[in-house]
């Protein structure tokens, strides 16, 4: 008996510690996870505006058709605002548990980036907003990325202490988190009152109210999307020059 007792005794122990692995595996993962559940958020909204367009391939639009693309076109407005309100849990998770990791700051740019591009993408597809807009956020983004990584290998990051922008200027364009978070309601912003007034369901004149400040949101995001990235080029030079100097290096040894 005393033999069982110690065996179920020792199996407690091991659950109890298997348990606290998990829960601590999972805290330490949460950030993460967030991260990724953020981009499925942003496919399936692109998903059921995309799919539940009318693109006058159906010959007859009935209006229960009508009121399912309106049903969908809310419920693609709402989880792009959730999508983008889970920017901020990531970034709080991290800190909480104290599990901040390159791989966490990699995946939190990665979903910012392929949020951002799929929807520019999705409203020039759509014919909603001019095709400029989405290759000035790309190119602006693939500029910005590349000379960051960069200054990644110097030991810079993009905000913070060791930020690779020193002028103070261009440190609160660029970091600042008030210009920051303008830059992220612009966006979100600009995506939500995109979709919105484009509710099949919606009546016209609401429409066109929801227009002004989608138009206004879409011309702001794009503007501090190029303003912050400026910054990040004019400062560029020094880590080229750093770069130059190690490849002389190399050649004269």
């Amino acid at each position: 008996m005393k033999i069982i007792g110690g065996m179920m005794s020792d199996n407690v122990v091991s659950i109890k510690d298997k348990a606290r692995m998990c829960l601590q595996s999972l805290k330490s993962s949460s950030a993460n996870i967030v991260s990724i559940f953020r981009i499925f958020l942003v496919f399936i909204s692109i998903y059921l505006v995309f799919v539940c367009r009318d693109d006058g391939s159906h010959l007859l639009v009935t209006k229960q058709m009508v009121a399912n693309y309106g049903i969908a076109y809310y419920v693609a407005f709402i989880l792009t605002g959730l999508a983008f309100a889970l920017d901020g849990l990531d970034g709080y998770l991290a800190r909480k548990f104290n599990v901040s990791s390159k791989l966490g700051a990699t995946l939190d740019i990665m979903s910012d980036r392929i949020a951002e591009y799929s929807y520019w993408i999705l409203f020039a597809v759509m014919g909603w907003i001019s095709i400029v807009f989405p290759l000035i956020a790309i190119v602006r983004g693939v500029v910005v990325d590349s000379i960051r990584s960069v200054a990644a290998s110097y030991g810079y990051t993009a905000f913070g202490e060791k930020s690779m922008q020193e002028d103070e200027v261009y440190r609160f364009i660029c970091c600042s988190k008030f210009v920051r978070i303008w830059y992220a309601v612009a966006k979100v912003g600009a995506f939500m009152l995109i979709i919105l007034y484009n509710v099949p369901t919606m009546d016209y004149y609401v429409s066109k109210f929801w227009y002004v400040f989608a138009a206004t949101f879409t011309e702001m995001a794009i503007l501090l999307c190029v303003l912050r990235g400026l910054p990040v080029i004019f400062e560029s030079k020094k880590f080229f020059k750093e770069v130059d100097k190690e490849i002389n290096q190399e050649v004269e040894n």
